[in-house]
């Protein structure tokens, strides 16, 4: 997982709320593609025409929206099933942190699991910060080791974060690289109890 530490970057607004993930990536997408491949398909229905050429109305194809890394979203972001490459496709789309009211439980976990930053801000700052986020506008930064978000007015607001979270997003580490840390501790344990107990393990050979 990469890690994150600081991001400077332009961020675009996409206030709308209750934003699914069937709408970050459609479910028959997962069939066939695998994680580096979804970005052209996140947003797809919003994305484009029905003819395929890009929607001008959607505000990620306005050309002062490229490269953008910093997605400053609407309430309850990522909400619906439980799939994992909706976050996949943000990535894949070149997002990095998603700043929102409130997010689907399960989305902001997945965020957390694959090095991405979900930040919960109260929803009249998370406003402010999108009023700032116009086309070809100054950048953001998003400090992790701060726990700060500095916008293009130089104003800039505190986040809070789970210590143990903010610490994995920092080093790098998902739930299984941080028990794979642990393997000498884990191997410890096991021969202990396979000492204590070995009727446990004879059943496995």
């Amino acid at each position: 997982m990469d890690k994150f530490t600081t991001l400077t970057a332009t961020a675009a607004p996409l206030l709308t709320p209750n934003i699914d993930t069937d709408v970050l990536i459609r479910v028959e997408r997962m069939i066939d593609l695998v994680r580096g491949e979804f970005g052209p398909y996140c947003f797809e229905a919003w994305r484009y025409r029905p003819d395929g050429r890009d929607n001008p109305d959607f505000v990620l194809n306005h050309p002062g929206y490229s490269g953008v890394k910093i997605l400053i979203a609407g309430a309850n972001f990522g909400c619906g099933s439980s799939r994992e490459p909706a976050v996949w496709s943000l990535w894949d789309m070149g997002f990095r942190c998603v700043i929102a009211p409130s997010f689907g439980d399960i989305f902001f976990n997945n965020c957390l699991q694959n090095g991405m930053l979900p930040v919960i801000l109260p929803a009249e700052t998370v406003d402010a910060l999108a009023h700032e986020a116009t086309p070809g506008a100054a950048q953001f930064t998003v400090d992790l080791l701060t726990q700060r978000i500095r916008a293009p007015s130089s104003l800039e607001v505190a986040f809070d974060i789970e210590p143990s979270r903010r610490q994995a997003l920092i080093d790098g580490q998902d739930e299984i690289t941080a028990s794979l840390a642990r393997e000498p501790e884990i191997a410890a344990f096991q021969a202990r109890d396979r000492a204590l107990r070995p009727w446990n393990y004879d059943i496995f050979g």
